[in-house]
């Protein structure tokens, strides 16, 4: 059986997966800042964790998901500087703080449904636990490691010798490159706040009592307090974007280590960001898309989640329509392989799964979770002879990693397509031929407003009933 290797940024280099207790694994990812609804570029960093956790399952580790939802405490600046996300966030929508993050929690939970994402097993919320990330700073604080300013409690890097150590930058190096700082009371520039108070004169929707005065946690301490609560310190394994490795990671491991005096997770695995077209993402740029944009589209919300797949987790990704496209064509050219053998009389239950493939299959999910190489032994196996049991059960194991719902695919039904969708469909060939892509998702997305998805196969077009 292959062993599991997972590129470890604490090490900058692949390395054994080996869980602290026998066959369980704790598992703690970051999740959303629920002030806005997430982009595909933040859903690509939860397919991301989706693939990690199916792929320990799948070699028959016991997962303990734990997911944090940031309601509180995420300034607008990594620097602790400016207003709460939350609190912006509330004005700009015209409802309180706690409405909005109910709002976005449940819209983001949407979202990873819709992508097959399995829900963490604990989801724990920051405005929950607000007496832990008291209790933690009061131990940072027993220790000497933090220290107050006008505007809240501070903990103080220097004090802690292995600062950066996540990022590969020594203190002085990060401070040699840090901005000019708009607090002139920290220390150094990389310190960070863990209590901020509420500011004179002014009244937060979210403010708790604490022993250094009224006010609100800093973002980075939710997760040392909660990963500690639910997992213990260490633990097996701490995920997020590459973005988080600076601060927010490094800042976590400070004082967590600072606290506990042990580690705080043995392995940390980053996500790479995603771009579109060639640029960054962001709403300055007008291309923050969310994945209602790619339905509104006519796009299947699994075609996004095979896009994500055809690249691995550690290499940047370039969104494009075309590639949009290109995923939505395979994943119902598989599924047409699942009809098929559906079809045939296929049954799973009866099926054999090869034990070559399979471990073909093993061997690259478990070199750092190399699924873009899984996918091309899937395809192998696919486009080879086989029993169509026995390519059922096959194609039905293989899909607990790559989630993408093969087993809801029945035999093909005959659908009878309206005379309007049909002259849709030759429009949107015509563009097509035209290199006309705007216009042909435009008609797309009329044809998917019908209750029509569009499939391109290489005998031409395809319809089916959503």
């Amino acid at each position: 059986m292959a062993t599991l290797k997972l590129f470890n940024t604490l090490g900058r280099r692949k390395e054994e997966f080996k869980p602290l207790y026998d066959n369980e694994v704790g598992m703690y990812t970051c999740g959303p800042t629920v002030y806005q609804y997430a982009h595909i570029g933040n859903l690509r960093t939860y397919i991301f964790e989706d693939i990690l956790r199916r792929v320990l399952e799948y070699n028959n580790y016991k997962v303990k998901h734990v997911m944090n939802i940031t309601d509180v405490g995420h300034l607008t600046s990594d620097a602790d500087e400016g207003e709460d996300k939350m609190e912006v966030g509330a004005r700009l929508a015209g409802k309180s703080a706690w409405e909005i993050a109910q709002l976005y929690t449940e819209a983001f939970f949407k979202d990873t449904e819709r992508l097959n994402i399995l829900k963490p097993h604990i989801v724990c919320k920051a405005t929950d636990h607000i007496p832990e990330q008291i209790a933690l700073i009061q131990k940072l604080e027993a220790k000497g490691f933090t220290y107050r300013t006008s505007d809240g409690i501070y903990f103080d890097v220097s004090k802690f010798p292995d600062y950066g150590k996540l990022a590969g930058q020594r203190l002085e190096e990060k401070e040699a490159g840090a901005r000019v700082e708009v607090n002139p009371e920290k220390r150094n520039p990389a310190d960070f706040a863990l209590w901020k108070f509420s500011p004179k004169g002014v009244k937060r929707q979210m403010e708790w009592d604490s022993p250094w005065g009224v006010g609100f946690p800093g973002w980075h301490i939710e997760c040392s307090a909660m990963s500690t609560k639910y997992l213990g310190q260490p633990f097996d394994i701490h995920c997020g974007g590459v973005d988080h490795i600076p601060i927010h990671h490094t800042n976590e491991i400070a004082q967590s280590e600072a606290a506990e005096g042990v580690k705080m997770a043995n392995f940390w695995l980053h996500g790479e960001f995603m771009i579109v077209e060639g640029r960054r993402m962001g709403k300055s740029e007008g291309n923050a898309y969310l994945l209602d944009d790619l339905i509104k589209r006519g796009y299947d919300p699994l075609a996004f989640r095979y896009l994500c797949l055809n690249t691995h987790y550690r290499i940047q990704l370039n969104f494009t329509w075309q590639a949009l496209d290109g995923a939505q064509t395979a994943l119902e050219r598989l599924r047409e392989h699942v009809r098929t053998a559906r079809a045939g009389g296929g049954d799973p239950a009866q099926g054999k799964i090869s034990p070559e493939v399979r471990e073909r299959f093993l061997a690259a999910i478990n070199d750092d979770l190399n699924v873009p190489q899984a996918l091309g032994v899937v395809w192998d196996f696919v486009r080879s002879p086989q029993n169509p049991s026995d390519k059922l059960a096959t194609l039905l194991d293989f899909d607990r990693v790559l989630g993408l719902r093969l087993s809801e695919v029945h035999a093909e039904e005959t659908v009878e397509v309206p005379q309007e969708v049909r002259e849709l469909l030759t429009q949107r060939e015509a563009a097509r031929k035209a290199k006309n892509f705007k216009e042909a998702d435009a008609l797309r997305a009329k044809i998917a407003q019908l209750g029509y998805d569009v499939i391109d196969t290489p005998q031409g077009p395809k319809v089916k009933r959503r």
